[in-house]
């Protein structure tokens, strides 16, 4: 039998077979000893129980392998591929507990594959990402080098193809940069450093900035808020999210446009609006915005590289806060961000 291949089953039947043993030549030699001769019905009762004893032993033994030789079979699954593949364990005692463990560390074990799975394929998709925003810049680059090589004479014509690869040039920097920031803001490696700031002025500043954009594209930036209204905020990074929703305003605005940059403090939270009056979002895309790299096939834009909005929303939630859009086609759109309000305790 399978069971006796084990040489330490074999050694406890040994030993069991010699204590019996030994236990009847004993109390056959103490009745010997009081009577003066061996007692048959008692001999042969001591070896029925011995008999009986080992059988007890052997039947449980082997019930004990079979659960045994279950439990390997289910591993043996497990490590063959099938990952559902678990050993029963509904009972009680020290062996189910182990068997429990080992289906907890199956269940962990699937669900970093998981997660492992959805990092790969995640990881696979931002690379063909990252080269598709990249694939259409760098054609330009190559196109605008080549014609700067044959127009060497047209001095207009280098400076516009030398302006159009600046301008490329820098779409590509934008890429990069808010790659490393929102790998950055993922991976947990930057310390929002949060203390009291003066919305007015991070909204001036950011005005600022793109006051000679919206003045070359013929478009107004209109700010309405109060000057005294603080935001519990880390301010470079506010300024990232609340500048990167106001470039996605002039982005997808004609001229003649407005948009306006508002900011108050109600009882419970307090908000930063940004609301265009553009081409608005389509109800199909409206779900979908702050995904990474997400471009609509109903945008006729090609200075977006679908990494500004997802940044904004990562910096937004890092201040606890969260983001909301809506949107009319054709109409515009609002962003509204909102952060609790501390209490004093």
């Amino acid at each position: 039998m399978n069971i006796f291949t084990n040489k330490d089953i074999q050694n406890f039947f040994m030993v069991i077979s010699c204590i019996l043993g030994s236990f009847i030549v004993l109390c056959q030699f103490i009745i010997w000893l009081l009577g003066g001769a061996l007692n048959l019905a008692i001999l042969i009762l001591s070896l029925l129980i011995t008999l009986c004893i080992l059988g007890v032993c052997f039947l449980y033994i082997r019930k004990q392998n079979q659960i045994m030789e279950d439990a390997i079979t289910q591993i043996n699954l497990y490590l063959s591929g099938e990952t559902d593949a678990r050993i029963d364990c509904n009972r009680e005692g020290s062996l189910y507990k182990l068997f429990h463990a080992v289906n907890t560390l199956a269940t962990a074990l699937d669900a970093n594959a998981v997660k492992e799975q959805k990092v790969k394929e995640f990881l696979k998709d931002t690379i063909s990402d990252i080269s598709h925003q990249l694939k259409t810049p760098l054609a330009a680059l190559n196109i605008y080098n080549g014609l700067l090589q044959d127009e060497t004479e047209d001095i207009a014509s280098m400076r516009e193809f030398a302006i159009k690869s600046e301008k490329e040039i820098d779409r590509i920097e934008i890429l990069v940069q808010n790659l490393l920031k929102i790998t950055k803001l993922d991976a947990g490696s930057i310390i929002i450093e949060k203390s009291p700031e003066n919305i007015a002025d991070m909204i001036n500043d950011i005005y600022q900035h793109f006051e000679f954009r919206s003045r070359e594209e013929q478009k107004t930036i209109i700010l309405s808020g109060s000057d005294n209204i603080e935001l519990f905020c880390d301010k470079v990074w506010m300024t990232e999210a609340i500048s990167n929703i106001v470039k996605n305003a002039l982005d997808h605005t004609g001229a003649d446009s407005q948009i306006t940059i508002e900011w108050k403090r109600l009882p419970a939270v307090t908000q930063i609006t940004v609301r265009d009056n553009g081409s608005g979002i389509h109800p199909e895309d409206i779900h979908h915005i702050f995904k990474r790299f997400y471009r609509s096939r109903f945008s006729k834009d090609t200075q977006g590289i679908g990494l500004g909005l997802p940044l904004a929303k990562a910096i937004v939630e890092a201040h606890d806060g969260n983001i909301t859009v809506d949107s009319v086609l054709g109409e515009g759109s609002i962003f509204v961000m909102s952060f609790l309000n501390l209490t004093k305790l």
